[in-house]
């Protein structure tokens, strides 16, 4: 059976409602630290140890001077340090301070104690058919996104 029309548009109404609050939440987390989000989503970068500054400018189209600008804000607050690789002159190794690493670990804890508060005393059943029907719905969407213009 059909969704209604109305239904639909709740749905979209509340999905959408949902992205901000995340949106929102992510933005409270970074500020927290002191931190905008882009800087936090660098440091969270860096912390793989696999941080290559126009890959990650590339991932996220976009430009690789704001993510220079961006790296240059986490040397400031010394949070990241930055060294000529041992391997290739021509490329940087960047890795988290002790004062990035307790800042990271600060707003992972953060963010784990969030969903503990939020989100682990869901039904499970309910949680699981929610994550099954977002995976499909994040499936029809991807594919309507790629699909060309008629």
């Amino acid at each position: 059976m059909k969704p209604a029309v109305d239904d639909v548009h709740g749905a979209i109404a509340q999905l959408q409602r949902l992205a901000d609050l995340f949106q929102q939440r992510r933005l409270q987390l970074a500020q927290s630290a002191g931190l905008s989000e882009q800087q936090w989503r660098v440091l969270e970068e860096i912390a793989t140890e696999h941080f290559m500054p126009s890959m990650f400018a590339r991932d996220r189209e976009s430009t690789a001077a704001a993510v220079s600008r961006i790296i240059r804000q986490l040397l400031d607050k010394k949070l990241i340090s930055v060294s000529v690789s041992p391997n290739d002159g021509r490329q940087r190794h960047y890795v988290l301070t002790a004062r990035g690493t307790k800042t990271l670990d600060a707003l992972r804890t953060s963010r784990r104690d969030a969903i503990e508060s939020v989100w682990m005393d869901l039904d499970a059943a309910a949680l699981r058919n929610f994550t099954r029907f977002s995976a499909a719905l994040v499936a029809r969407l991807e594919a309507y996104a790629t699909r060309q213009p008629d």
